[in-house]
């Protein structure tokens, strides 16, 4: 099947992030959306360590060593950003003054429940992060994930088996192969990767996939 990179996939989620709007970035995949603003469009991005008005990655070369996001990633400031502790941070995540946060899964069920802190394998220890605290105060939550596991089992069920971040909390999901709709009545298809069929998506997707 066709897949999207990371960059590919980074650019779809921008594609509907409104103008206007405050978004937080979580750790992984979903802090590259932020050099993939639309022109045009202006957004806000909050990482949760203490900045507002992130910018993209910086030239080689031009990194400042301390100006980094949650996942200790090099960025740039946007014009008027803010710099703050992170009470302030965790105070706008918790309180709805976040618009839409964009995160990475481990799991996503067809109910919208989200596991993404912890796996069973003892190896890789659990870190939640913010991420409790984004999906009951973030009244949009967008999940940035590969459709499938390195090994090809699916990541979207019809129950999580892996510990929950929040319950009936993702309200899309973007990965390398679809855009899905969580609905009352299950993931709801808004696009395919262009050259894939959604048979074959559906093929390797636990729960169904509604057209």
């Amino acid at each position: 099947m066709n897949a999207l990179d990371d960059a590919q996939l980074a650019a779809r989620v921008a594609q509907d992030i409104p103008d206007g709007s405050y978004v937080n970035l979580g750790i992984g995949k979903p802090t590259h959306v932020s050099g993939h603003v639309p022109e045009g469009r202006e957004v806000i991005y909050h990482s949760e360590n203490g900045i507002l008005g992130v910018g993209p990655t910086p030239a080689s070369g031009t990194e400042d060593p301390e100006l980094i996001d949650a996942s200790k990633r090099y960025v740039t400031a946007a014009p008027g950003a803010a710099f703050f502790e992170h009470s302030d941070s965790f105070a706008m995540m918790r309180g709805g003054h976040i618009d839409i946060a964009v995160l990475g899964a481990y799991q996503v069920a067809e109910n919208g429940d989200l596991a993404n802190w912890a796996t069973l394998d003892e190896t890789y220890p659990p870190a939640v992060g913010g991420a409790m605290d984004l999906v009951v105060g973030v009244p949009k939550i967008f999940v940035m994930m590969r459709h499938v596991n390195r090994d090809g089992s699916p990541k979207l069920l019809k129950r999580c088996t892996y510990p929950l971040t929040g319950l009936g909390v993702v309200s899309r999901v973007y990965t390398d192969l679809a855009v899905l709709d969580v609905t009352p009545e299950g993931f709801r298809l808004v696009e395919l990767t262009p050259g894939n069929s959604l048979d074959a998506v559906q093929a390797v997707t636990e729960a169904r996939i509604l057209a």
